[in-house]
């Protein structure tokens, strides 16, 4: 419905009380922090479906680890979806680190050293390191989830959680599903 531009109406005002009482989301999503980028629009969903975590960059870090865990555990969301994006800003800055030796000001800089997996990765695949390093840390996050913790392990293990990583595409508004 985003991508052909037919996307639900949405009245808050009937919804805004069913949410008070809690939340209910069918998915967990990783996402980049990129303004550009926003998973209820992109999936066309309402308030209280997605329990989303953004970090520019998307990746897993021990904040956005708890977070996600509580959206497993605690909230019964049976999927986890690392959603990574077309030129972001975040890869083209670790790329821009390793080639460069480039340093960041502040903690941005934690950002590009985080991403530096996914760039060394993208490296070997020998085709646009862009994309290939954005592929990457899609795929990273999610064996990383997977494998994380005896709380999400346990729960994958079981067949009770699933973790997916997708690739939303700027031009065109479509998640590829990548893992």
């Amino acid at each position: 419905r985003y991508v052909a531009g037919k996307t639900n109406d949405r009245n808050f005002n009937q919804t805004r009380g069913a949410l008070v009482k809690g939340q209910n989301p069918y998915a967990s999503v990783l996402s980049c922090a990129d303004s550009r980028v926003s998973p209820e629009l992109c999936f066309d969903e309402g308030r209280g479906d997605l329990f989303v975590n953004r970090l520019a960059g998307n990746y897993v870090s021990p904040d956005i680890l708890a977070s996600i865990e509580y959206g497993a555990a605690v909230l019964n969301a049976p999927l986890i979806m690392v959603l990574g994006h077309t030129e972001c800003g975040a890869i083209k800055a670790s790329i821009k680190a390793d080639k460069d030796n480039a340093a960041f000001p502040g903690h941005i800089q934690t950002i590009a050293t985080s991403l530096r997996g996914a760039v060394k990765a993208g490296q070997k695949d020998g085709g646009d390191l862009q994309t290939a390093t954005t592929l990457e840390n899609i795929k990273i996050n999610v064996a990383m989830l997977k494998d994380s913790t005896p709380l999400l392990r346990q729960l994958v293990q079981s067949k009770k959680l699933k973790v997916v990583g997708g690739l939303y595409h700027l031009d065109t508004g479509k998640v590829e599903l990548v893992v």
